[in-house]
């Protein structure tokens, strides 16, 4: 590292033990950021083609308040968003508010009394829980008379498709794949393996309709869920397409008939996409959706950074530094709170916003234990931008995640290997070999 690179490191508090053993890692990952770069420089085009073929033009910009009725640039982001994923029709809300809104209002728009929802890979993202009343929650789709079946991964982490089958009955009305891990040390699914469980649950029962939870995971591969079979993708734009700009909103991809579905549900039967301004905010989404497959790239290479950097430090990371990338999402199962929340600490100290705060657990919403999070955030809650967090339980896992340049998510490493060294909660030996 040159000179001025590694002083305005030691500024930043980043000790020379620390720089050294991280500029090792680096060495060793050109050829996996070489493959990143390939697969960003052709979703970037993909992009480009989805806004070229839609006319994207400067009166697409224009704010609409109100009813939001004949908004031009609300409905062509739609079709950029269809076109882009390849799917019938798109929902590309601001009136989304989360991920865990999309996929409630997507659950909510499809399933009637007496219908049931099966997970075949095992339990859902903890928020969902209360959605569908696994958790008791008011208005949960349990209230509804809808039910809930779940079939676990096998031990190696590959569906169970014998399980599958026996599960799927009269009553299946849909089949929810959550993509991402979650708070949980699975394997995140291709979208390969993904289109394989969807074929395989069709063959079972033709009509099932087949959402995929696509948090974390829209660009890192060249295709997505809705071009392998699924009915509808799901996702946050303060996630991944969003590119961290937009301020909020959500998207529902999929066929015209679930998407109109979802749209009732949003706003009001007989309503639908007719309603709903974008209050000034459109130049965000178009712009954020055109970054999106680079800051993406740079949220792929931290979590790479991080796993080999862990790795190497002693610590099991999920998925290991050689393993094929489906997320943008990096689990380091560190085996202790203490570990947990002094990598945390790391993360926050890095960031461009709050870096002063001093991050704790805490009973957030939705959540059925403590949680720990840092993120020093333009977007509150932005999942894009450098975040890591965690439930305080067994195994102790981190989930670090985004990152809007290669640099800071770097950056964000090198601190949360810095606040464990400082706490002697690293073997010292595998930080200087």
């Amino acid at each position: 590292m040159e000179k001025e690179n590694k002083e305005i490191y030691n500024t930043l508090g980043i000790s020379d033990e620390v720089l050294g053993f991280c500029d090792k890692v680096i060495g060793e990952l050109k050829d996996r950021f070489q493959k990143i770069d390939e697969t960003t420089e052709y979703n970037q085009c993909k992009v480009i083609n989805a806004m070229q073929k839609n006319r994207v033009n400067a009166a697409c910009f224009a704010a609409t308040t109100g009813y939001g009725y004949d908004d031009a640039g609300r409905d062509n982001l739609e079709r950029v968003y269809a076109s882009c994923f390849g799917t019938e029709a798109a929902l590309v809300r601001p009136q989304i508010t989360c991920g865990t809104h999309a996929l409630a209002v997507a659950l909510s728009a499809i399933l009637r009394p007496g219908d049931e929802l099966l997970s075949p890979v095992g339990k859902p993202y903890d928020t969902l829980e209360e959605v569908i009343g696994i958790r008791e929650s008011k208005c949960s789709l349990k209230e509804f008379g809808i039910t809930y079946a779940q079939v676990d991964l096998l031990p190696n982490g590959d569906f169970d498709y014998d399980n599958i089958k026996k599960a799927i009955t009269d009553k299946t009305k849909m089949v929810t794949i959550q993509r991402s891990k979650g708070y949980q040390t699975r394997p995140t699914f291709s979208v390969e393996r993904i289109g394989k469980l969807i074929a395989f649950v069709k063959s079972v029962k033709h009509d099932i309709i087949c959402m995929v939870d696509n948090c974390y995971g829209e660009f890192v591969e060249r295709i997505e869920p809705s071009q392998v079979g699924a009915d509808m993708i799901v996702g946050s734009l303060i996630k991944n397409p969003g590119g961290g700009l937009a301020p909020i909103g959500g998207y529902i991809c999929g066929t015209k008939e679930c998407v109109e579905k979802c749209a009732y549900r949003l706003s009001a039967p007989g309503l639908g996409q007719e309603v709903g301004a974008n209050l000034g905010i459109m130049p965000a989404f178009y712009q954020g959706f055109f970054m999106a497959p680079t800051v993406v790239s740079g949220a792929l290479k931290g979590a790479i950074f991080a796993s080999r950097c862990y790795e190497k430090l002693g610590f099991k990371v999920i998925p290991n530094s050689t393993e094929s990338r489906h997320d943008i999402i990096q689990a380091v199962e560190l085996g202790s709170k203490e570990a947990m929340e002094a990598f945390c600490k790391g993360i926050q100290a890095a960031a461009p916003v709050d870096s002063y705060v001093t991050p704790e657990p805490w009973p957030m919403p939705g959540y059925d234990c403590d949680v720990i999070m840092a993120a020093g955030a333009f977007v509150q809650g932005s999942s894009i931008e450098l975040s890591a967090d965690g439930p305080i339980r067994e195994p102790y896992a981190v989930y670090f995640q985004g990152g809007l340049t290669w640099y800071h998510a770097k950056l964000g490493i090198m601190m949360s290997i810095q606040k464990l060294y400082e706490n002697n909660l690293l073997d010292n030996d595998l930080l200087n070999s």
